[in-house]
């Protein structure tokens, strides 16, 4: 049994807006579900979903704005050079983009919020980070990184690289894409994150039996309200809001 992300889910209260900023931003295209309350931005070239190597990102319309509390789960993004960060950067403020002050101090790289205020940041040029795609991680913040590996090692089929007790990290078996990092971070998480991870199963995949092994390892039940939906909602054992999706 295992799941693999299938996105990066983000709310907003104008899911076009939010995503034709990332499709720019990441230089992916962004697609018209036909939902008409969401917008999927992906790679260039047609819509695959789940994407094979790259986490796409899935903007879903919500009424509720968000709050000033910094979001728990964030992206970085990847650059090749120096000049290339720099560009990357004025494009992205010409987009919509806003400078994000988070505590960062002086740091080689540079962290902005999208049109709705979810931080990212845009990072230095480092050689770890030249074969992910313009995602270089998904950055989750918590209190025990070893605690993060072991729940998320076990509920995913994605690869743990390294662990410390400041830094988790793992990704896909395949060694492409994105990482995911969990990094130990001060403070606790107070309200829900307006960016979650989406899980899904592989073809074949039996749905409820993911969902109960993931409670046997930790995960707790979330109601926010979803009401009768074809996905699950629950929370990691520190909190942080992920969904596991029905197999399609």
């Amino acid at each position: 049994m295992a799941l693999r992300p299938a996105h990066l889910n983000i709310k907003a209260l104008d899911h076009a807006t939010v995503g034709r900023f990332w499709a720019e931003a990441l230089g992916w295209s962004a697609y018209d579900t036909g939902s008409g309350t969401t917008t999927y931005v992906g790679p260039v070239g047609g819509l695959v979903w789940p994407d094979p190597v790259t986490v796409g990102i899935d903007v879903v319309a919500v009424p509720e704005p968000g709050t000033a509390t910094k979001n728990r789960v964030h992206l970085d993004l990847a650059t090749a050079s120096a000049a290339h960060q720099a560009e990357l950067v004025a494009r992205l403020r010409t987009l919509g983009a806003t400078p994000a002050h988070v505590g960062q101090g002086d740091v080689p790289w540079t962290v902005l919020a999208d049109p709705e205020g979810n931080e990212f940041c845009v990072l230095d040029p480092r050689e770890t980070h030249l074969d992910t795609g313009p995602i270089a991680r998904i950055v989750v913040d918590c209190a025990d990184p070893r605690a993060m590996a072991r729940f998320w090692g076990e509920a995913m089929d994605w690869t743990l690289h390294e662990v410390t007790d400041d830094l988790a990290v793992l990704r896909s078996a395949r060694d492409v894409g994105p990482r995911l990092e969990f990094v130990r971070t001060p403070g606790v998480k107070t309200v829900p994150d307006r960016v979650h991870l989406d899980l899904l199963p592989y073809p074949g995949g039996d749905k409820a039996a993911e969902v109960a092994r993931l409670r046997a390892l930790g995960a707790t039940d979330l109601d926010l309200g979803q009401g009768d939906v074809p996905w699950t909602c629950l929370t990691d054992p520190e909190g942080h809001e992920f969904c596991v999706l029905a197999p399609s």
